[in-house]
């Protein structure tokens, strides 16, 4: 196994639209030719469109694209940008002469205390879609979806971290995967590689407060915050059924589990896509350990490219 460039997965482009100044953003991941789609929601407080199509049950087949995006439920609006851009070359399914690009959704929430309220809308998909085809670097960080993420909220915005958007890649004998997670969780990030606390509720003279150790003690503030959510979106070049790419988006919840504690909590919405063309056969098993793999490497990404802003400190600041 080796680590590869995210765009050297298959025929996928990748766009962010980045609003820095209000510290928000979108991320869209698009495939001309439509991609087998899955998806797994495992968090309790999700915001997501068009989930319901990829159930394994229903018609549609393929997606065109996946919009991540920042703003709670109103950042659900950037994915009408993200249609109009594909619209626009022709790309969509084709129902009485009319092209109708298939664009699932999530976001998260990342709006902070007494800031302004700016969210992304149709003209923020538009943007990342056009900036996915004209193939602008691609990078982890404070960047697209993950601008204002934030990460270890058990005690509210006052001991919480920087999160970000992380992008991964792997590729092992022709199989290629790769995951770009937008990491804005109420629990801390672990580094599974060393099983060590990188990032999360944190103070200046105590350091990591340990949210999993505050929880088993009940030691919870009154003010709990319920502003969370990672989202993601994986992509192969495996070809797969759209049950097994549900199956797939399922397990790699695991490499969020390996990476974020506490995760899937009833303040979270965690949800990850996943979008497969045909072009080589592997085992599920091989794939999704991959996956896994790829999805703990990028949250692990997210974090350690952040920077500090917003009032949030980031990891390269205590490191």
């Amino acid at each position: 196994m080796k680590q590869i460039d995210i765009k050297d997965v298959g025929g996928f482009k990748y766009g962010h639209c980045t609003n820095e100044k209000e510290g928000t953003g979108t991320t869209v991941i698009l495939h001309e030719e439509g991609a087998v789609g899955g998806v797994s929601v495992q968090g309790r407080a999700p915001g997501t469109k068009e989930t319901d199509l990829l159930r394994s049950e229903n018609t549609v087949q393929t997606v065109h694209a996946v919009t991540l995006s920042g703003g709670s439920a109103f950042g659900l609006d950037a994915a009408g940008g993200v249609m109009r851009s594909l619209a626009q070359r022709g790309i969509g399914v084709e129902v009485m002469g009319h092209r109708v690009p298939i664009v699932p959704a999530a976001i998260l929430f990342d709006l902070f205390p007494s800031s302004k309220a700016v969210y992304p809308d149709a003209g923020y998909g538009y943007n990342a879609a056009e900036r996915a085809f004209a193939e602008a670097p691609f990078l982890s960080g404070n960047y697209g979806a993950g601008t204002g993420a934030s990460v270890g909220k058990i005690n509210g915005f006052s001991s919480a971290m920087k999160g970000g958007i992380g992008v991964y890649a792997v590729e092992s004998q022709g199989v290629k995967v790769g995951a770009c997670i937008a990491v804005n969780a109420f629990g801390d990030i672990i580094d599974p590689n060393t099983n060590q606390l990188i990032a999360g509720a944190y103070d200046e003279t105590a350091g990591f407060l340990d949210s999993e150790k505050l929880l088993r003690e009940a030691t919870l503030s009154p003010g709990i915050q319920e502003n969370n959510t990672t989202i993601g979106c994986i992509t192969t070049n495996v070809r797969l059924h759209k049950s097994e790419a549900n199956q797939l988006a399922a397990s790699a919840h695991d490499g969020l589990a390996r990476s974020i504690r506490q995760v899937h909590t009833q303040v979270d919405g965690d949800a990850l896509f996943v979008m497969s063309e045909e072009e080589v056969t592997a085992s599920l098993l091989s794939l999704t350990s991959l996956a896994v793999y790829a999805v703990e490497q990028a949250v692990i990404r997210a974090v350690k490219d952040a920077h500090t802003a917003y009032g949030l400190t980031a990891y390269p600041d205590i490191e």
